[in-house]
């Protein structure tokens, strides 16, 4: 079985590279929302760009700003062909625009489906895991971040079927499952050992399986933050690094409202997962918190999503702060699961790497 999960661990790191691949695909030739421009005539492009903006200057929802990504490349598409006003040749006959829509829309369809597929290959190889060590695959910082990658990409997939037109994003999102399971795989690697005898409490599966959804959300939240800030500077004007590979992005403000509901859900799962890790740490070492790195830094990182969250409702706050802090509340997570088990000695030293 510990083979098995060995292996399909590299099959699931591979699908997830050929879905980054076929959503590269789509991202660069845009889909057939974007390339609206090629209609037969130049009343029927006008109103179609006239329904988009309306869209994307839609406020609020996520929902609302499903359009906006068409709306920067009809934009383009526009001016290299001469402005709104422009004849298209070939009227009522496929052509070469459409059939790049096409191929886009083909390329953005197999990227999900070998997301779905590199998911469940992931899942397999966790419950392998698991069967093999006859406990909960969370035992080391391999079995753990394995874990924490598969929440991201199983609500990712979860995002998509409520909001398919989120799909651009999922050329981010599939960036950080190949860098985040090749790690595990060729760096973390542990060969499977029983549990210590601290971690044989029912507290191990409360404790641990909260801390790892709430990961694997806050993971999934910082990649809407990210392309926040791109989509929003792209939106402003700017035509520089990085913000050019937003232009085909969703609508800033959709992006940024994804950020806010995934942060306020798993913000309570983590903050109980820290008070249950309190209560562990009463029954198995006589106090309920004394400061150790991992105890230090998820306080930090429950400080700084709290700042987050505070920030996020209070209307003089600007949308590119609450982004930033949201960031930075991915990378107190980062340096506590990464940092803190390498760089550091301390109770929970115990799983090693």
């Amino acid at each position: 079985m510990s083979a098995l999960s060995d292996q399909l661990v590299s099959f699931a790191t591979l699908a997830y590279l050929l879905a980054m691949i076929s959503h590269a695909v789509e991202y660069a030739l845009g889909n057939s929302r974007a390339r609206a421009v090629a209609a037969p005539s130049r009343e029927l492009v006008g109103a179609a760009v006239g329904s988009a903006a309306a869209d994307g200057t839609a406020s609020g929802t996520v929902g609302d700003d499903r359009d906006a990504a068409g709306d920067a490349d009809t934009a383009g598409a526009l001016e290299a062909g001469g402005g709104l006003g422009a004849a298209v040749p070939g009227a009522g006959a496929p052509n070469r625009a459409e059939r790049t829509a096409r191929r886009a829309e083909l390329g953005g369809r197999i990227a999900v489906g070998l997301t779905a597929v590199a998911a469940a290959l992931h899942l397999a190889a966790l419950v392998t895991r698991g069967l093999a060590a006859d406990r909960m695959p969370w035992g080391n910082m391999y079995e753990f971040v394995l874990t924490v990658s598969f929440i991201g990409v199983a609500a990712w997939l979860a995002v998509l079927v409520k909001w398919p037109y989120l799909r651009r994003l999922g050329l981010f999102l599939t960036l950080v499952m190949v860098l985040l399971v090749a790690t595990a795989e060729l760096v973390l690697y542990t060969p499977i050992v029983p549990l210590v005898p601290a971690l044989n409490s029912y507290w191990f599966i409360v404790h641990v399986s909260t801390i790892v959804f709430a990961s694997g959300l806050f993971l999934l939240g910082v990649v809407p933050a990210v392309a926040y800030l791109m989509r929003a500077g792209y939106e402003s004007g700017k035509r520089s690094f990085p913000y050019t590979l937003a232009k085909r992005l969703p609508a800033a403000a959709g992006l940024e409202r994804l950020t806010f509901v995934l942060h306020a859900f798993s913000f309570p799962i983590f903050t109980f997962a820290v008070i249950a890790g309190a209560i562990w740490a009463e029954a198995a070492w006589g106090r309920p918190w004394g400061w150790d790195p991992k105890e230090t830094w998820a306080f930090i990182s429950w400080v700084v999503y709290a700042g987050y969250l505070h920030a996020r409702a209070t209307p003089s706050v600007k949308r590119n702060v609450t982004a930033w802090l949201a960031i930075l509340g991915f990378l107190t997570v980062l340096m506590n699961l990464f940092g803190v088990n390498i760089f550091f000695e301390g109770l929970h030293s115990y799983g090693g790497l």
